[in-house]
C-alpha cells in the first residue's frame, strides 16, 4: 500500500480525495495546514499532493515544495503541485515540483499522475 500525503485547505477536495485514493487502495494522510520538512520526512510519503495556497499557513505550497527539494532527506519525494493560479507552470518549475495539475482537476488525470509516480 502506497502512502499519499495531501496538503490542502479545501475540505471538499479533501473529502473527495479521501474517497478516490482509498478506493484506489492507497493509504492517505491529510493536512489542512502547512507541514515542515522534518514532519513530512517522518511520515515518509510515496507522493505529496500539495496546494499552492494554504489558508492560514505561514508558507505557500510552493515554499514548502522548495524546502522539500532543497533538503537531501526529502528531495526525492515526488510532489504534485495543485492550484488554480494562472501561472502554475512557472510556480511549479520555480519550486521544482515534479508535476502540476490545474484546479479544478480531472480525477482521471490526477490518478494518472499519481500512479505514474507510485506504481
Amino acid at each position: 500500500m502506497k502512502k499519499i500525503l495531501v496538503i490542502d485547505d479545501d475540505r471538499d477536495i479533501l473529502e473527495l480525495l479521501k474517497i478516490v485514493f482509498r478506493d484506489s487502495g492507497h493509504e492517505v494522510i491529510f493536512s489542512e495546514t502547512e507541514m515542515g520538512t522534518n514532519d513530512i520526512y517522518v511520515l515518509h510519503p510515496d507522493l505529496i499532493l500539495l496546494d499552492v495556497r494554504i489558508k492560514g499557513s505561514s508558507k505557500s505550497g510552493a515554499e514548502i515544495c522548495r524546502e522539500l527539494k532543497a533538503d537531501t532527506k526529502t528531495r526525492n519525494f515526488p510532489v504534485v503541485l495543485c492550484s488554480g493560479e494562472y501561472n502554475l507552470h512557472d510556480i511549479a518549475r520555480e519550486c521544482e515540483a515534479d508535476v502540476y495539475l490545474a484546479k479544478p482537476y480531472n480525477l482521471t488525470s490526477l490518478l494518472t499522475q499519481v500512479n505514474r509516480f507510485i506504481s
